[in-house]
């Protein structure tokens, strides 16, 4: 791996300089624009000398323009198409509209678009499209890859890999399809040049892309951003955090990005900002397409104040006048943050840029850094479920006791394995041997607690903040910035408005999550199929709240944390719980109140049954009696696994079945924690079957 310096070390043909300038020009909209250092020199490697170049340079450099207008140059030489891997629709869109800008033909193929996949398909036999975007997981789609890809591949000019960093074993969310871009770059013809860009890489991980991509030049620049004003401002709790926002967003520049860790934390905040009038929407993995579309028009067209956003609005969002970027609660690495925030200030002098960690912050870290580590049981236990007959993924999902989410990422880690293999109809095995690569995972776990450690340190620091992230990131010009905090002091207010502390408390202290029934048993499974009778179904069911939630959601943490000793609840949580009641809709009151029987919190789950009962003043029935069947383990596992578990894990006593019978109506079945719902609905049926007209189940939390 040879670094290239960014000062032109060597001449460059006049022509290709003065063609790549006008290109420039045309793509930015000015005549006066000139190239950053290092553009052209990644430009000229890749048109002149159909070079592997590695672009690590800050966001807002011009990185796109680099391969815009290697594009154009090596199209008018009569080079193929442009084929640009890029990870996210919203960077998808952008990307679009910024080539159209410079006269460039560019098409996506992505999942929102399939109508139009035909006619790109003819246009790109017609030679009439200079870049086609696809996404990482678009190359292992099996017609895609086997009908429209070698050929493709025969003739491209380029290969573009836009975030790089995902490449890496320590890339954006341990996202396996990028790994399976060393396989398509060495099936390249020879003398087809490549192009990697990121914005958020230390140098462990360029080393890796660079190695990755086959070998590569680097062209690499300061990280520094002197538009970014940084700051950590550290208060005791969420309650705090939510007033200091209610109390100051109004006074932040233009409008910009509130990030949070977790898709509750930001439904739930962008309805506080809402109701205190301010113009703000919520934008998460589990938000519309369409309405994401239209909350990005909203921020770029300042319409709103700002998106409450998870780290799904996040890599190549582009808006050069966002004013501010805020995290309530930190992410897990610099390099994440340094992504994040890099959103802001790209064509502003100023930018304020505000991070206020939480308590809660560590244990999400955790959570989210050991979901996605697939396990060698896990592996081996799929493999074996797998020969050459396709299995599609629902069908496996029923034979292994993993869910569907984690069992498609495994999926795709064991392909780029070369372990299993997508094709028509589903899975097969390939039968070459896999061993599971402790290593390389015990590594990885490693790196993110580092990473994690780096944040913390981020922090705490008491020294330049932009320093510290560039520094992070493995940039040795880092110098002090005279901007953050600590450089020139705090720069935005500490003071909260005693009203807002109050909206805040009541807006974290709100309670009640619904429970919806299962309408139909899981695929696969060997109890029952179909739709459930309705005469067996639970009722829409209330949860005190959920796990993640920012209010009561640190109290049940807490509850239901490893070690921590069961007792009976609090007058608080019984209060809160009671509170849950009264705001609950049913069509019909309870006239009773059932327990679920609890391994691991009997004494929790017994005195919130008596104690809701007895305010209500409702009969205590009694509880379900666990059988010797009854699951052990703890929550988790897919639908049809989970159902094989408590299928007969429960069953109601004679005296019970008397109660409810004599009780007449529906009853309230209370429980500790709902997780995959089957549990409850396992322990509704049979209750219904005992006699009950209804079941109404509450459980203290919701998991998710």
């Amino acid at each position: 791996m040879r670094p290239m310096s960014v000062c032109g070390g060597h001449a460059e043909p006049v022509t290709t300089r003065d063609d790549a300038l006008a290109l420039l020009r045309i793509l930015v909209g000015r005549d006066d624009a000139q190239f950053h250092e290092g553009q052209f020199e990644a430009i000229g490697a890749l048109v002149d000398e159909s070079s592997r170049a590695l672009v690590v340079q800050r966001t807002g450099w011009g990185k796109s323009a680099v391969y815009f207008v290697a594009t154009l140059l090596l199209r008018r030489r009569g080079a193929g198409p442009t084929i640009l891997v890029s990870p996210l629709l919203a960077l998808m869109r952008d990307q679009i509209a910024a080539a159209s800008r410079a006269g460039v033909r560019a098409v996506a193929i992505n999942s929102t678009n399939p109508h139009e996949w035909e006619d790109i398909e003819r246009a790109l036999a017609a030679d009439e499209i200079d870049v086609l975007l696809v996404s990482p997981e678009r190359l292992n789609n099996p017609a895609f890859r086997e009908k429209q890809l070698p050929a493709l591949v025969a003739r491209t000019g380029l290969l573009v890999v836009d975030e790089a960093h995902c490449i890496s074993d320590w890339g954006h969310d341990f996202r396996p399809d990028y790994r399976r871009l060393r396989d398509l770059i060495a099936e390249l013809p020879a003398g087809v040049p490549v192009l990697a860009t990121t914005a958020t890489a230390n140098s462990r991980v360029v080393v890796d892309v660079a190695e990755q991509l086959g070998g590569a030049e680097v062209i690499r620049g300061p990280l520094a951003r002197a538009s970014l004003r940084l700051g950590v401002l550290r208060l005791p709790d969420a309650a705090a955090r939510l007033a200091w926002l209610l109390t100051h967003l109004d006074d932040l520049p233009g409008s910009g990005i509130i990030y949070t860790l977790t898709v509750a934390a930001a439904e739930d905040t962008a309805r506080l900002l809402r109701e205190a009038g301010h113009d703000v929407r919520a934008y998460t993995g589990q938000t519309d397409t369409g309405e994401r579309e239209d909350a990005e028009q909203k921020l770029k067209r300042n319409e709103v104040k700002a998106l409450i956003a998870t780290s799904a609005l996040g890599m190549g969002f582009d808006k050069p006048d966002l004013g501010f970027v805020l995290h309530l609660g930190a992410p897990s690495s610099p390099v994440a943050y340094y992504q994040q925030v890099g959103r802001a200030g790209r064509a502003t002098e100023n930018a304020d840029v505000l991070l206020l960690p939480g308590p809660e912050d560590e244990a999400i870290w955790h959570y989210f850094a050991t979901a996605s580590m697939p396990t060698q049981a896990k592996a081996q236990a799929v493999i074996a479920e797998l020969d050459d007959t396709p299995l599609s993924t629902p069908a496996l999902e029923a034979r292994v006791n993993i869910k569907r989410t984690p069992l498609e990422l495994l999926l795709k880690v064991l392909d780029v394995d070369g372990a299993v293999r997508k094709v028509q109809g589903g899975w097969v095995a390939t039968g070459q041997p896999w061993t599971y690569d402790k290593e390389r995972y015990e590594r990885i776990a490693g790196e993110r607690q580092a990473e994690q450690q780096h944040m913390i340190e981020y922090e705490t620091t008491t020294g330049c903040r932009m320093e510290y992230l560039q520094r992070s990131l493995d940039d040795d010009t880092a110098t002090p910035c005279g901007r953050c905090d600590n450089c020139a002091g705090a720069w935005y207010p500490t003071s909260v408005a005693t009203d807002a502390t109050a909206q805040a408390t009541a807006s974290l202290d709100r309670v009640g999550v619904p429970i919806e029934p299962r309408a139909q048993w899981p695929v696969g499974s060997p109890h029952a199929r179909g739709n459930i009778a309705v005469g067996e179904r639970m009722l829409e069911g209330r949860a005190l709240a959920r796990l993640t939630d920012l209010g009561w959601g640190n109290t049940l943490r807490a509850l239901f944390a490893s070690g921590t000793v069961d007792a009976p609840a609090s007058p608080a949580l019984i209060a809160a719980c009671v509170r849950v009641l009264a705001d609950w809709p049913w069509e019909e009151r309870p006239v009773g109140v059932v327990a679920m029987p609890s391994r691991a919190h009997p004494l929790l789950v017994d005195s919130v049954a008596r104690g809701l009962a007895a305010v209500g003043k409702l009969p205590y029935l009694g509880s379900l009696t666990l059988t010797p069947a009854a699951p052990t383990g703890g929550p988790g596992g897919n639908s049809a696994f989970r159902l094989a578990q408590v299928w007969s894990g429960f069953e109601v006593s004679p005296s019970l079945e008397a109660a409810v019978r004599d009780a007449a109506g529906p009853v309230l079945l209370v429980d500790d924690l709902a997780d995959s719902r089957w549990t409850l609905t396992v322990a509704s049926r049979s209750l219904r079957l005992a006699g009950a007209s209804g079941v109404l189940p509450f459980a203290l939390a919701l998991r998710g």
